[in-house]
């Protein structure tokens, strides 16, 4: 890892600093293209980039490109033999291309559906690669060597065109190299792994032909609609570029004139003045948020998943499937909603990438299809959103067993998952709270959370114990229906509380009010029995199983915390126990598993299950497979690792919770957390130098800030503040919106730098290092 000299400062005319500084070069540095050796993002992207000088012979082994929409994996066309290879696949996939024929259900009728990929076919056999995925530029270069020369490339899915755009520049016995485009069969990934449902049948071959220069694959569809692949390659002196681009429509055939439009446009700029515009937008993407750690693979691990994420997703973009943008043979070709939606999006907040919440958008966007995915009988006032969708949250065939609609509680066999919804819109919660915008709240938690709550109200019943109890669910992947099932009642509580605290801060005195207080007052104990949370009343938890669902209360609704002996007891009782059962465990056990130990403040062990999921589960390029790619687990990885660094439940920001002791020294800065704070903190020597926020809306700010002794707190002119011991290292400050705290040991004046920390050890780096 380059040395940890480069820094930036936090600069104001007193020593005590106010806003970081842009982190742009000097004026004459800039002009002269010269590279900054001062900027702590330069230095952290840069050693995260992932290097390939070994053939990627599969999807989790090469390198991506994406923005939301267009998506290309590459690696080596397979079919070829060991250890000689004729051809490099760039797939091109896009998330919005789908089938339409909803009778077949979301993961036939209404799947995502391939594309096809094209084929770098080189002169030569290829003999060897050397290839670097910059995050930051968010591009593919490097070069391919065949027994007749080399090919130099660099390729970018661009941020706004979304374009994908492979420049190469051949050596003279490479000149005659050929780019070839290879249709994929339009039908549901799903048919190589399940019997196709009746009367299910591909889509028709695409049409491949030339329009004045620009190639074209129009693929109709049975339902009405098409997509379309356009392509063009420019020669610009000894190098060509390939320009591509996907467009869908439906139910028109509106999409050819769109693709061949776009193509034109873009094809008629060189690369470099493509390349420029998406550089820009990445480099100011990656400084919304800094996290520096001493783990190397790990810190290195971090960054990809950002580049990933903004990747993968887009405000605008489709709520990522299970793949992403990137669609490869897979049993799971559609959004699913029982964890993986949910997963996936959790380290938007702390990385302070908000642009990125495309649940929130889909979810108010497409809320009048949630009404048509429950029971006729309870569309009047309920919502629901089954296990599988579309991007229109559409699921097909809702309420019935091959479409898996939302299910009715008490309904036996079988009935699939109540509570997605509620839990979705937790997601939506944490945006509301990291933001504090009050529209969130107003017109997308609000009114949809009240109509998810209502569904469980019309089946919740009374018991001859006094409490309310719910019929039999279905807790998922577990198996079995239970009568008060732990993930339907965990999230009820939250959702009643969190119903009755929105509608105080709305100002809103709403009719339901009382029966939700109700609720919270009646309803039945969570089932535990002698090893913990229990699946339900009827079902002990006995059996490896992979997912949290019956733990949901502790983790992410933070309404277990261990407040009490018996409570942390019970927590780690319930941990340990659903861990212990090997067989069944995938990547995101591990990654919750991380995450609850954090919440108990137990770093070490913490590490311990992201070491085990690092190690197991994650792949050379750091994707994760479960049949088929499954992109929320090394997503989800982030965001352990911000549960380890910075927790703001309840309403107290807690700084360094769950660090493990190798984690000496530590940088984080703009951390977004709960309250709308920006927090900074440095760490050194096992010791919390400062801390700092930066309140955006005048939420209260309590902080729990790890500095040990007496303490100032200065605002960003140097002035002492007020402020108000709450607890054990916690203080109330009152801050307004704009205002900021600095928080530090009394008397000391520390370095406010923002630097990346030294390394414990080298690692090695992601990819296929030689």
């Amino acid at each position: 890892m380059p040395s940890p000299s480069r820094r930036t400062v936090l600069a104001t005319g007193s020593a005590l600093g106010g806003t970081l500084l842009a982190g742009g070069l000097p004026a004459q540095a800039r002009a002269a293209g010269h590279a900054d050796t001062s900027d702590p993002w330069h230095t952290v992207l840069d050693d995260a980039d992932l290097v390939w000088q070994r053939m990627p012979r599969t999807w989790y082994e090469g390198p991506y490109l994406g923005n939301g929409f267009l998506g290309s994996g590459i690696y080596a066309e397979p079919g070829t033999e060991t250890g000689s290879f004729s051809a490099v696949r760039f797939n091109v996939q896009h998330s919005q291309v789908q089938d339409h024929r909803p009778e077949f259900g979301s993961l036939f009728g209404l799947a995502r559906l391939p594309i096809g990929w094209f084929t770098l076919e080189p002169v030569g056999a290829i003999t060897g690669l050397d290839w670097r995925l910059g995050l930051r530029d968010a591009e593919l270069t490097g070069t391919l060597t065949t027994d007749k020369g080399t090919l130099t490339l660099r390729a970018l899915v661009h941020n706004s065109r979304s374009v994908l755009a492979v420049e190469v520049t051949p050596s003279e016995g490479e000149r005659d190299f050929r780019w070839v485009f290879h249709p994929a069969d339009a039908i549901s990934p799903r048919a190589d792994f399940k019997p196709l449902p009746d009367g299910y049948r591909g889509n028709p071959p695409a049409e491949v032909a030339t329009h004045d220069g620009v190639s074209t694959a129009v693929q109709p569809l049975l339902s009405g609609g098409q997509h379309v692949t356009a392509w063009r390659e420019r020669t610009r002196g000894r190098t060509r570029c390939l320009y591509v681009h996907v467009a869908h429509s439906y139910p028109k055939s509106t999409a050819l004139g769109r693709a061949l439009a776009t193509v034109r446009g873009a094809s008629a700029l060189p690369y470099d003045l493509l390349a420029g515009t998406h550089r820009a937008w990445w480099h100011a993407y990656y400084r919304k948020s800094f996290l520096s750690l001493p783990d190397a693979r790990i810190q290195r691990f971090y960054w990809i998943q950002l580049y990933k994420a903004a990747s993968a997703a887009r405000r605008d973009a489709p709520v990522m499937a299970t793949s992403g943008p990137w669609l490869e043979s897979t049993p799971w070709p559609n959004t699913w909603w029982n964890l993986n939606v949910q997963l996936e999006y959790w380290l938007i907040h702390g990385s302070n990438h908000l642009e990125l919440d495309a649940v929130t958008r889909a979810l108010s966007e497409f809320r009048d299809n949630l009404s048509k995915e429950v029971s006729d009988r309870y569309r009047a006032d309920s919502l629901g959103i089954p296990r599988t969708t579309d991007p229109q949250l559409v699921n097909g065939a809702a309420g019935t067993l091959t479409g898996y609609g939302v299910g009715i509680p008490g309904q036996d066999p079988p009935t699939p998952e109540v509570g997605n919804l509620t839990w979705a819109l937790h997601n939506v919660w944490l945006s509301y709270r990291h933001t504090m915008d009050e529209s969130i709240l107003r017109d997308v938690l609000f009114p949809l959370l009240r109509k998810a709550v209502n569904y469980y109200l019309h089946f919740l019943e009374p018991g001859t114990d006094g409490k309310l109890h719910l019929p039999a669910t279905f807790s998922p992947e577990y198996g079995g229906n239970s009568r008060d099932c732990n993930y339907d009642l965990m999230l009820l509580t939250w959702g009643c509380r969190t119903l009755l605290e929105s509608a105080e801060l709305l100002g809103l005195d709403d009719e339901l009010a009382p029966r939700w207080r109700e609720v919270l007052a009646k309803r039945v104990a969570y089932p535990t029995d002698a090893n913990g949370f229990m699946i339900g009343a009827d079902i002990p938890f006995a059996k490896s199983h992979r997912h949290y669902s019956h733990l949901l209360a502790v983790y992410p609704l933070y309404e277990l915390t261990g407040r009490t002996p018996d409570e942390r007891a019970l927590i780690e009782k319930s941990l340990a126990h659903w861990v212990g059962f090997e067989g069944a465990l995938q990547g995101y056990t591990f990654t919750g598993a991380a995450s609850m130990s954090a919440l108990l403040g137990k770093g070490e062990d913490a590490l311990k299950y992201l070491g085990q999921l690092m190690t197991r589960f994650i792949q050379p390029n750091t994707m994760y497979k479960e049949s088929g790619p499954v992109i929320e687990t090394p997503l989800s990885a982030a965001q352990s690792l911000h549960d380890m660094v910075c927790q703001s439940w309840g309403g107290v920001v807690r700084v360094f919770p769950a660090l493990p002791a190798d984690w000496a020294d530590l940088t984080v800065h703009d951390f977004r957390t709960q309250g709308a704070f920006l927090l900074s903190a440095v760490r050194k020597g096992g010791v919390t130098r400062w801390v700092r926020l930066v309140s955006e809306a005048g939420a209260p700010c309590v902080v729990r800030h790890g500095i040990a002794g007496a303490i100032d707190v200065r605002d960003g002119r140097g002035r002492q503040l007020r402020y108000e011991t709450v607890g054990d290292g916690t203080i109330h400050v009152t801050l307004r919106r704009g205002e900021s705290a600095l928080i530090t040991a009394k008397g000391d004046h520390p370095d406010l730098t923002v630097t990346p920390v030294r390394p414990n050890a080298d690692a090695p780096r992601w990819g296929l290092p030689a």
